[in-house]
């Protein structure tokens, strides 16, 4: 996207994050002829974002406090290269005030809006009051300054329940609860104050009436410059969460009528300049699917995660405005000149593990292989074969994102690249996403911020078995690769003195606790495949080995096959149809360690900080108790006593890091 002349203002900007965002960034400054200046932690020092920048500056050590969030290196390194202006991404400091009254007091250029505005629509409760003000819909509730628990619990009362606890500066579900009975209400707002306090620094909260009429969630980009001019760019729809985060969007928010589209742009922009604003911002709305109406939940006055959706159903690039407006141009369009067409999904592909009530992780990607991009598939990401995802910041691996012309194809296109998308070294909710899409009620569009827990059940299906042409294809491949003998034709050399009519291989397989005994005869050009004494399969096959993958290729009767092999370790991760299947090289019990066994009660489910230790050795405590509390990825998860006992050890310190695997307390009879 061009638009007349840039006005040159602009040379150098620092952006002031990391990841994905940071290199999203970075290809428009380029394209811009602005140079661009990284910032990295430890954990970051290779990371792809300091290699794409002009130049990158050490900040510090890996955890944020330290790092991302330190204002006064942030203003020592913009001195030190002389950068003009600064783009905050999202996260971190994109919505924090002081950082942008900072930058003004240094003469450098905030690429966002006034710190008013951000202060204002940072505060749930102020933006509210502002809002009503505006003439905009509001969801019921208390926004008022007294935090005293006591006072908080009556206001509750009235508000009646089930209720949200909502962090006053919170955004990405950090610091909220949601409470169905009066008795749970004083618990979950210390649990909410203190995630809030950890996330923002900030434990006030805002009290909201919970809708339990399967809402929607809906929002609308918006863009302002310094002139007074305010525009609304489509919508979205973001109704699929997990713990109150986003995990799919789309553009624009289905179902609705061209009235209604209207309506919540136009409630979007008296919002955005209800508060003065300029740059991008998304305005967020809660959608009553009965009677149909829009009310208020907050603005947020930065670029969204899910902004590559509304540039690809309407053709704009976001972020060159955003660099524009930020030098005092004019915004280059009007209502009229933005046109929506096609249909656009963005899926966020994360480190967790879906099963587990989608946990987070982290870990190295020892393997990584993604759809290839092109005008209708877009990858958004900083995260390549090799990389590691920190427990110290957010799991979200990459986006990717699909453009179609109507919405069931693109949802068909995002499927099909879901397929596609490639991850060995930790647990990631591929599976999930593909599931998601292919679920009938989201090919409907029948979706609702419930819809997960709804449709738990159909969400979360068993992953499909290899058939034993997939599994003899699997066994062949597999073969083949460890005899070197791998090749565009395998039958050369000495193959037929291990392989042939006279000769069995016998290859030995795992699928979980399930042993699988494939044997392998060959009769030139055709193998014959046995999976656990069942009739033989036919098939022929051609194998080839890159950077130690294994691609098998070959028919069976009349079915075309495939099969790739990443292999961890003693793992083999099968991708074929569309599924992954982990197996494993069965190892004889007798090779197994002794320790192995026994030591999963206490033990780490996941990689983490230790928060808070609430137990001593010594104490008594009952099943369920909780013994110390672990922060993975911003997120706080209790730990309990999985038994009846003493505490007989606690083996971290607060503030310690704990890996997987690892044995956290000891507990005696």
């Amino acid at each position: 996207m061009s638009h007349g002349q840039r006005l040159n203002k602009l040379s150098k900007i620092l952006i002031a994050n990391r990841g994905e965002i940071a290199c999203r960034v970075m290809k428009t400054a380029r394209k811009m002829n602005i140079k661009t200046v990284a910032v990295f932690s430890d954990a970051d020092r290779h990371s792809l974002h300091v290699k794409m920048a002009d130049e990158a500056h050490y900040i510090g050590p890996s955890p944020a406090s330290e790092s991302y969030l330190r204002q006064d290196k942030l203003l020592e390194i913009i001195k030190k290269t002389g950068a003009q202006a600064v783009h905050p991404g999202y996260g971190f400091l994109s919505e924090q005030a002081p950082f942008a009254e900072a930058l003004a007091a240094q003469g450098v250029e905030f690429i966002g809006p006034p710190a008013s505005a951000i202060a204002d629509m940072g505060s749930k409760s102020a933006s509210k009051r502002i809002m009503i003000d505006a003439g905009v819909s509001c969801i019921p509730g208390y926004h008022g300054d007294n935090q005293d628990e006591a006072y908080l619990k009556e206001q509750a009362d009235q508000v009646g329940y089930p209720i949200i606890i909502k962090a006053v500066s919170g955004g990405g579900g950090k610091g909220m609860r949601m409470v169905f009975h009066e008795k749970d209400f004083m618990a979950a707002l210390r649990s909410a104050k203190e995630e809030s306090i950890k996330a923002f620094n900030d434990d006030r909260v805002i009290l909201e009436r919970f809708f339990d009429f399967q809402p929607r969630h809906v929002e609308v980009q918006v863009m302002a410059d310094s002139h007074g001019n305010a525009l609304y760019f489509s919508n979205r729809d973001c109704s699929v969460q997990r713990r109150h985060q986003k995990i799919i969007e789309e553009a624009p928010a289905p179902g609705l009528t061209p009235e209604e589209h209207r309506e919540l742009g136009e409630m979007a922009v008296r919002a955005a300049k209800a508060v003065g604003y300029k740059s991008a911002g998304t305005v967020e709305f809660i959608m009553d699917t009965v009677e149909r109406k829009f009310y208020f939940m907050e603005m947020n006055t930065r670029l969204q995660v899910e902004h590559p959706i509304t540039e690809l159903v309407t053709g704009v690039d976001l972020v060159e405005l955003q660099l524009r407006v930020s030098q005092g141009e004019k915004l280059p369009l009007t209502q009229d000149d933005i046109n929506v067409h096609g249909h656009a999904f963005e899926a966020r592909v994360y480190a967790e593990d879906p099963a587990n009530n989608f946990m987070p992780g982290s870990g190295d990607v020892k393997y990584l292989s993604t759809p290839e991009e092109t005008e209708n598939v877009r990858i958004d990401t900083s995260i390549r074969q090799g990389d590691a995802v920190s427990v110290f910041y957010d799991p979200m691996i990459a986006k990717l994102v699909v453009w179609a012309p109507d919405r069931l194809s693109s949802l068909s296109l995002l499927h099909n690249k879901l397929q596609e998308y490639h991850v060995v070294g930790l647990s990631t909710n591929i599976k999930f996403l593909k599931d998601l899409a292919s679920h009938p009620q989201f090919e409907s569009a029948d979706v609702h911020t419930d819809f997960i827990a709804q449709h738990g059940d159909s969400l979360f299906p068993a992953t499909p078995s290899l058939s034993d042409e997939n599994l003899a294809l699997t066994a062949v491949s597999y073969l083949l690769s460890q005899t070197g003998k791998v090749s565009v034709s395998p039958w050369t050399k000495s193959l037929f003195s291990r392989l042939n009519i006279n000769h069995v291989e016998e290859v030995k397989l795992k699928n979980g606790d399930t042993d699988i005994d494939v044997k392998i005869r060959c009769v030139a050009p055709s193998y014959f495949v046995s999976v656990d004494g069942r009739a033989e399969v036919e098939l022929s096959a051609n194998v080839t080995v890159d950077n130690n993958v294994i691609f098998g290729s070959g028919n069976s009767a009349d079915r075309k096959l495939e099969c790739k092999i990443v292999q961890d370790g003693d793992n083999l991760h099968v991708f074929s149809d569309g599924n992954e299947t982990v197996l494993s090289r069965h190892v004889p019990k007798y090779q197994k360690a002794d320790d192995e066994a026994g030591l999963d009660d206490g033990v780490a489910s996941v990689e983490g900080l230790v928060q808070k230790i609430f137990a001593r050795v010594g104490d008594v405590v009952k099943r369920g108790d909780v013994v110390l509390q672990v922060n993975v990825m911003k997120m706080l998860f209790d730990i309990p006593a999985h038994k009846d006992g003493v505490i007989s050890a606690i083996c971290f310190n607060e503030g310690d890091r704990v890996s997987k695997g690892q044995l956290l307390y000891e507990l005696d009879e």
